[in-house]
């Protein structure tokens, strides 16, 4: 079959087309597909997935404002507004920027905009999350709140709540709590994000994405540790390790469809379910990620980064080689 060599790409759109499309017309500068690619999104999780998308692309050019200038009172050019604000504080804190704290206050006073403009959207509570990382030190009182489990740390409880009362159980706004917790007082403490993950996983119903969160954990230890070459793949094959994969395949990839699947989320389980070696599960996993991959996790199983396409073909055809084999083809 044709698919055994197909070599897959990145697309930050993934199998969304109407994204892609957007995405092409706003790096030429045009926002006009952006804003009606928004304005037929009527999914919480589709609208947070497709925002952050956006704004990753818009952050460098003046797109958005541009839209803003044109329609002053567009609820969702507000809110991209505060995505693109956040998304150029957090590359700046990547970069170590001088305007870092500058760009920081500028996209928190955009995101708390946002949350007056637009009250029943989960994604200005959503940024807000993801600005907290930006205080690893909990200086802000909202980083520091009390957590709703006695064993978890104090933390932005009160905006994950907001965005929860909007979506229950939105993907994104939990992973930027693991991100806080990644840093939390200034190196992060992985035992507090894998209490939180199996915690969270734990609150979800079938279907949610935050089945996959001890995946996203487990593969954050392994890149911190990954200078230490001892055990590695044992990290992958202890029963732990497996029984998680096995519990998200379970519990998230077998109870939804195609479309709700975040490529990153896919990505990580086949990548969990052929390193703990239950290749025929995995190779379900290959076969919905289809054309496209994410660098990240693989680009941590190699010193380098530009072969982690490599990686996933060989994960992939490994993988495919064996649920051939038991299922006789």
């Amino acid at each position: 079959m044709a698919r055994e060599g197909a070599r897959p790409s990145y697309d930050p759109a993934g199998p969304d087309h109407a994204l892609r499309s957007a995405l092409q017309e706003l790096r030429t500068g045009r926002w006009m597909a952006m804003r009606t690619l928004l304005a037929d999104t009527a999914q919480w999780w589709q609208w947070t997935q497709r925002t952050q998308v956006l704004a990753a692309a818009a952050a460098g050019t003046d797109v958005v404002r541009a839209w803003l200038t044109e329609e002053p009172g567009s609820v969702h050019a507000a809110v991209m507004q505060a995505r693109v604000g956040v998304e150029r504080a957090l590359r700046a804190q990547r970069e170590r920027h001088r305007r870092t704290h500058e760009l920081w206050i500028e996209a928190w006073d955009a995101a708390q905009s946002a949350t007056r403009t637009a009250p029943q959207d989960p994604v200005p509570w959503v940024c807000l999350l993801a600005l907290a990382q930006l205080d690893p030190e909990q200086r802000w009182e909202e980083h520091r709140a009390d957590a709703p489990e006695p064993l978890l740390p104090p933390g932005p409880w009160g905006l994950l709540a907001e965005a929860g009362r909007r979506d229950p159980y939105n993907r994104e706004a939990h992973h930027r709590m693991l991100q806080f917790l990644y840093v939390r007082g200034g190196s992060g403490r992985l035992a507090e994000a894998a209490g939180y993950a199996q915690w969270a996983a734990g609150q979800a119903p079938p279907g949610s994405a935050l089945h996959l969160l001890p995946l996203y954990v487990r593969v954050e230890r392994y890149r911190r540790d990954s200078g230490h070459d001892a055990a590695l793949d044992l990290h992958w094959v202890a029963e732990d390790a497996a029984r998680e994969a096995r519990r998200a395949l379970h519990s998230w990839f077998e109870h939804t469809h195609r479309a709700e699947r975040s490529l990153l989320d896919l990505n990580h389980l086949a990548h969990a379910l052929w390193g703990s070696l239950q290749f025929p599960h995995a190779s379900r996993v290959f076969e919905a990620i289809g054309p496209y991959f994410t660098p990240p996790p693989w680009i941590y199983r190699t010193p380098d980064r530009d072969r982690a396409v490599e990686v996933f073909v060989q994960a992939r055809d490994r993988c495919r080689a064996a649920a051939d084999g038991t299922t006789g083809h």
